[in-house]
């Protein structure tokens, strides 16, 4: 099971990302841009994801991943059982969601992408 702790981690070593307590929720942001955000009981993670993409991820594992909230349906943003991501898959949509707050070149860098 990934943890709040395991994510941070991930999020932490990101260029310009930045940890805050909204509401006693644990949210990850690059500017005023949330990435990453937790449930109050730390069991879902929020993330950032392509909006026309998630319908697609949602229901290729809806034992994993949800669509958001009613009210967060405008944003580009999925949520996961956290029980359900292993570190990897984890790692990926993490960084996945921070490239989405960055500009190209800051991203490309710390990736080590051409």
């Amino acid at each position: 099971m990934i943890t709040v702790e395991d994510v941070r981690r991930v999020a932490l070593t990101l260029p310009r990302a930045y940890e805050v307590l909204v509401r006693d929720r644990i949210k990850f942001r690059v500017g005023s841009l949330v990435f990453v955000a937790f449930s109050r009981d730390e069991t879902l993670m929020g993330f950032g994801f392509p909006r026309e993409e998630r319908e697609h991820l949602v229901s290729s594992r809806p034992e994993t991943f949800q669509m958001p909230s009613p009210g967060d349906m405008r944003y580009q943003w999925v949520v996961a059982d956290m029980a359900a991501l292993d570190p990897d898959e984890m790692e990926e949509l993490v960084i996945d969601a921070w490239r989405m707050c960055v500009p190209k070149g800051v991203a490309r860098e710390f990736l080590g992408e051409d």
